[in-house]
């Protein structure tokens, strides 16, 4: 009986980890499921160029796990019952459920509407694949007239309006935020992130916090109101209520809470990675929700899921955040390397060498994705644990 390994969700840390096991664990001895809402793999990193009106190459989950030995389920994730180790799925025929014995967790994020009021009803985000798509109809819409309100002072706000604007220069892009744009960058890259602003004429209105949203306006806490043909809701990220709805000890901001080998601290059959993990970097902070930090706690769950399961020594991955790069448009782009406190070093990258070392990356992180076992070994390793664990599964099975 195959040691059972379910991964939930299908973005970058999902595809990373499901073949990263496939590539090390014997087919023999693992069966790996891939569970994904969408039959396509989202770049997610590329979703504000998608509203902004670039067509986005699509690809396939199917294709990209073909011949991985990975199973790809094609199906919403509904809930998660930790104690019976049971993952309830829906799709088009309806619900059901599948069974676990590890349960790697990658959902990931969508936007977080903070509890303002309107942001559900009116407003759009980009956080996946189908608001965009709803947002980018908008603008088409909207053919070069009317004005663009931006929410928020993050990498995907500044990103969504730079992209919008330079995409789209008959509109007039506004953005809000309750801070000071680019605070937390280094001054010379600051001071080239106004310039670009400038350049884009995209007016912005800093230490202003949105109230709530309406059809056609949105109203600052003081009153002020913005009239906008169509509001883009940037204001960070939340996970799924899923973890904390299925029993496992979660933060205060509902992301799994994991050891330093990204197991669940209540439930250590369950690994967590990406946006849905809430792990503690080298630094003593929490990792931020970034495709960096997606990165880092992927390596590190799938080693640590490779350790457990054949008893090797698990190697430690370094959870050091290195900074942030943010694209300013299709040309231009900042590199703000952070030092161990996650505080701005002078030092930063900016311009047109920056934007083409961003779409290089980006490139990169696509190619490893759409080859998820490349390097496959010619020796994977057997499960020191296949029979204690199919032992464990039957009495499981017979008890309930």
């Amino acid at each position: 009986m195959r040691h059972r390994i379910i991964v939930l969700g299908a973005g970058y840390a999902g595809v990373f980890a499901a073949g990263c096991l496939a590539r090390h664990l014997h087919p023999d001895d693992v069966e790996i499921t891939a569970v994904n809402a969408e039959s396509d793999f989202v770049e997610r990193m590329r979703l504000h160029q998608l509203a902004a009106g670039q067509d986005l190459r699509r690809y396939e989950l199917a294709t990209m796990f073909a011949n991985t030995g990975i199973r790809l389920r094609v199906a919403r994730v509904a809930a998660v019952d930790v104690e019976r180790r049971v993952v309830t799925v829906t799709d088009d025929e309806g619900t059901s459920t599948l069974e676990y014995d590890t349960l790697l967790y990658a959902l990931g994020s969508t936007a977080a509407d903070h509890g303002v009021s309107g942001v559900t009803e009116h407003a759009f985000h980009i956080a996946e694949r189908q608001p965009t798509l709803r947002l980018r109809q908008r603008l088409d819409e909207l053919d070069g007239q009317g004005t663009v309100l931006v929410v928020g002072g993050n990498l995907t706000a500044i990103e969504a309006a730079t992209e919008i604007a330079e995409s789209r220069p008959g509109l007039r892009v506004t953005l809000t935020t309750s801070g000071e744009l680019g605070a937390w960058l280094s001054p010379k890259a600051r001071r080239h992130l106004l310039r670009v602003f400038d350049r884009f004429n995209i007016t912005v209105h800093e230490h202003t916090t949105i109230d709530h949203v309406e059809a056609t306006r949105a109203v600052a806490e003081d009153g002020t109101t913005f009239a906008a043909d169509a509001i883009v809701w940037a204001a960070g990220f939340a996970v799924h209520p899923i973890a904390a709805a299925s029993g496992l000890d979660v933060a205060a901001d509902g992301r799994i809470a994991v050891d330093r080998m990204m197991r669940s601290v209540s439930h250590p059959e369950v690994y967590a990675v990406g946006d849905s993990v809430y792990a503690i970097g080298e630094n003593g902070r929490p990792l931020p929700m970034s495709c960096a930090s997606a990165g880092l706690t992927a390596r590190q769950a799938t080693a640590a899921i490779i350790g457990d399961l054949t008893g090797r020594v698990i190697s430690k991955v370094p959870l050091t955040y290195l900074g942030n790069c943010l694209s300013l448009g299709q040309k231009d782009a900042i590199l703000q390397i952070v030092d161990g406190e996650a505080q701005s070093r002078t030092w930063s990258l900016r311009g047109r060498p920056t934007g083409t070392f961003k779409s290089g990356v980006l490139r990169g992180v696509l190619w490893s994705v759409r080859r998820p076992t490349y390097g496959l070994p010619t020796r994977k390793r057997h499960l020191s644990i296949v029979s204690d664990r199919s032992s464990e599964r039957v009495r499981h099975l017979e008890s309930r």
